[in-house]
């Protein structure tokens, strides 16, 4: 069974750009949260016109 997608993927729509996705997630901490927050809407921005 496959695990749930994160709602990110909806924004994120290159395979690379999920893959630093899961990096960023995956680390502790409030500025990495930060960081992941930022590459979220940077991504999400890039990727818009995307299908």
């Amino acid at each position: 069974m496959e695990a749930p997608k994160p709602a990110a993927y909806n924004w994120i729509k290159t395979e690379c750009g999920r893959a630093k996705y899961a990096e960023l997630a995956g680390r502790p901490g409030a500025s990495a949260r930060l960081r992941l927050a930022w590459f979220v809407l940077i991504a999400a921005i890039r990727d818009w016109r995307l299908p």
